[in-house]
């Protein structure tokens, strides 16, 4: 994507276009009579008068330099002027209008390239008043390799830029790895790689349980093998049934032929090629290619479910929970995730709805443009097609179900550890820190980050442990660093703690209250949990006040004896240490967060450790690739081994010049001859 100041990139949909930032005058601003909306009319009018009639994108920014919305439209001057007449608008639009301090415009030369761009930045600029698609990923594909005499098969999620065939989207990497696992069975396709595949000299384990036919020993020849390769990709691109009826033609010819042994090859891939199908789910006869989207609102939140079909087979669904204010339509929610949803991803020539989408043509025709060929957005209302809507629109039910009851657990969780720990407000932010290490060695310090809705797994950070005057072991010391290291950053990215409560106030209007309930983390948090006892919350606290930092609520968690869960202690500056009832929700609640930073931190130190066992030597010296390195290890055996050797030594391996023999000596010799 481009910068949205900069969009004459050729691969952005907004090129050739013209940006004009348009600011509003001082005076407007510093009007202390005027009244916050009247402020904002009175800058959006004065923008208006310099607005074109065309079709185009408009940005709304605040005082502060932020997005706030991100909208587009057939006559950017009409468009922006409602917005000056705020009459019978919603809450929403009036606080828009209220915050806006700026706008600024791209003009396009249709509104389907309009609209292209508005999912484009609203995507990038993650606007508060926009609909936004949160949790966004890619899919994970079935790629069947192209450019090697004996095709792979493997997983691939990301840039299609290894030739070969793309199946796919698939829902997860669960369901692709399923489907290649059975797929190996019917098809016994190779997953090595390419060097693995060249350096074998007899089949591997997978040949012996009958998942590879192993053609990197001859033990089916490359034309045999390229037939194989041919039915897997015929089964992938909806032909099963054409390929089904060959292989029990095949099976059925062995065995008249009394050569049961074949034959039994051929049910054991017909067996596999049901298993694919019979953990489908539904797989739709009339529907070769489409995506099926259904919304789902209740309680002010929302849930989308993403089915995808592909070749006739159901490859797997995906939920999302997209931020949207409770005021908007469910198809204008629709709408604008589905647009989001196909800015980065390829376009089926399907997709259906659950709702009507107010710009229904509009949005075919700009999938349409980014596809290349015609795509088509419905809206069933009968037979199949519809019974596939309907059950989406069953999953988005029964998933926002589960979240809004998980959220409800959630609420409780947080009011109960307010009133433990003697907090103002439920904490809308925690953060937990451990350490992990070894005697000292390979030590990483480690914070994970809940709320409202759980664990916040993006906002996971781990730390190295940089300090070299630290005695080995030293967890005061690891601790210090690391909360130096956290709250210095944080000081300097988002500035002082806010003196603001941690949740809204009765005060705020419903509007507030439903955007402070759908954002979940923000930067600072509103409580810190230390793993440790006393000695451990005093280095916090010391590194705290040395920031000017006193108002942040600390709690250090230490273990019962013998280290028991259940019997955990709690420090908190000012109050006499205690424990919490054994059964208490809130004290398992604590023990999870503390486990997820415990577990966390030792899988940070435990892959650490592992790359520094499998480090090599050798790496470090300039001038030694792979197959050097391989050649020096095969003719001297170990690093060690290398490291005694003389130049002369080292010079009779190929491809060991002189100098670079010279330069392997020195690295392990200090330069000495």
């Amino acid at each position: 994507m481009t910068d949205p100041t900069t969009p004459n990139d050729p691969s952005d949909p907004s090129a050739d276009l013209v940006v004009d930032p348009v600011e509003a005058p001082a005076t407007t601003l510093t009007e202390a009579a005027a009244g916050p909306v009247r402020r904002g009319v009175e800058v959006i009018a004065e923008i208006v008068k310099r607005l074109p009639n065309g079709p185009g994108v408009y940005r709304m920014i605040d005082a502060k330099g932020d997005v706030l919305y991100v909208g587009k439209a057939r006559s950017l001057k009409k468009r922006v002027a409602s917005y000056a007449r705020p009459i019978n608008v919603s809450t929403r639009i009036l606080r828009m209008v209220q915050a806006t301090a700026a706008m600024e415009f791209v003009s396009t030369r249709t509104e389907t390239e309009a609209l292209l761009l508005e999912a484009n930045l609203i995507k990038r600029l993650r606007p508060r008043f926009n609909v936004l698609l949160r949790d966004d990923k890619s899919f994970p594909y079935i790629l069947i390799t192209g450019d090697h005499e004996a095709p792979q098969i493997l997983k691939h999620r990301g840039a299609r830029n290894r030739k070969g065939d793309y199946f796919g989207p698939f829902a997860s990497a669960g369901a692709v790895g399923r489907t290649i696992n059975a797929l190996q069975k019917a098809f016994l396709i190779r997953s090595c790689t390419d060097a693995v595949y060249a350096s074998r000299t007899r089949p591997c384990l997978l040949h012996q349980i009958k998942r590879c036919a192993a053609p990197c020993t001859g033990e089916v020849d490359l034309a045999t093998y390229g037939e194989l390769v041919r039915e897997a990709r015929a089964f992938l691109t909806g032909r099963s049934a054409a390929v089904k009826s060959e292989l029990a033609t095949a099976m059925e010819a062995a065995s008249a032929d009394l050569d049961f042994e074949r034959a039994a090859v051929y049910r054991d891939r017909l067996a596999a090629l049901s298993h694919v199908s019979s953990h489908q789910g539904i797989n739709p006869r009339g529907v070769e290619e489409a995506d099926v989207f259904a919304l789902h609102q209740e309680g002010g939140q929302t849930a989308i479910q993403v089915f995808f079909f592909r070749t006739g087979q159901n490859w797997g669904n995906h939920g999302y929970f997209p931020k949207a204010d409770p005021t908007l339509e469910p198809a204008e929610v629709l709408e604008s995730f589905v647009a989001q949803f196909y800015d980065d991803k390829p376009v089926p020539r399907l997709v259906l709805v659950s709702h009507a989408l107010p710009e229904q043509a509009l949005l075919a025709e700009a999938l349409s443009e980014r596809a290349g060929r015609r795509v088509e957005i419905a809206t069933p209302q009968r037979a199949e097609k519809r019974d596939l809507v309907d059950h989406a629109l069953t999953n988005a039910r029964e998933a926002l179900g589960r979240r809004l009851a998980e959220t409800s657990s959630q609420t409780m969780l947080l009011e109960g550890l307010a009133g433990a720990f003697g907090l103002a407000g439920p904490p809308r932010r925690i953060e937990v820190y451990d350490n992990s290490h070894i005697m000292g060695t390979n030590a990483v310090g480690a914070m994970v980050v809940a709320g409202p809705e759980g664990f916040v797994k993006g906002q996971y950070r781990t730390f190295n442990i940089r300090s070299t005057d630290l005695t080995p072991g030293d967890d005061f010391g690891m601790m210090r660093e690391v909360l130096t290291r956290r709250f210095a950053r944080l000081l300097k990215e988002a500035g002082p703690r806010p003196e603001a409560p941690a949740v809204a106030t009765g005060d705020a209007d419903e509007g507030e209250a439903a955007e402070a309930s759908a954002e979940t983390v923000r930067p600072w948090p509103d409580l810190v949990l230390i793993d440790g006892g006393a000695g451990q919350l005093a280095a916090a606290q010391l590194v705290l006040a040395e920031l000017g930092i006193t108002d942040l609520p600390l709690v250090g968690v230490a273990k019962g004896a013998d280290r028991d869960a259940g019997r955990e202690t709690f420090h908190i500056p000012g109050r006499a240490p205690f424990r919490l009832p054994i059964r208490d929700p809130v004290l398992y609640f604590v023990q999870r967060l503390r486990d997820e930073a415990h577990r966390f931190a030792i899988g940070t130190h435990r892959a650490r450790r592992s790359k520094e066992f499998v480090a090599n030597p050798l790496d470090e010296v300039a001038g030694i690739g792979p197959t050097r390195k391989r050649a020096l290890l095969r003719h001297f055996g170990t690093a060690k081994a290398i490291a005694r050797a003389g130049v002369e030594d080292l010079m009779t391996v190929d491809g060991v010049s002189e100098s670079l023999a010279r330069a392997i000596h020195a690295h392990f010799h200090d330069g000495r001859g």
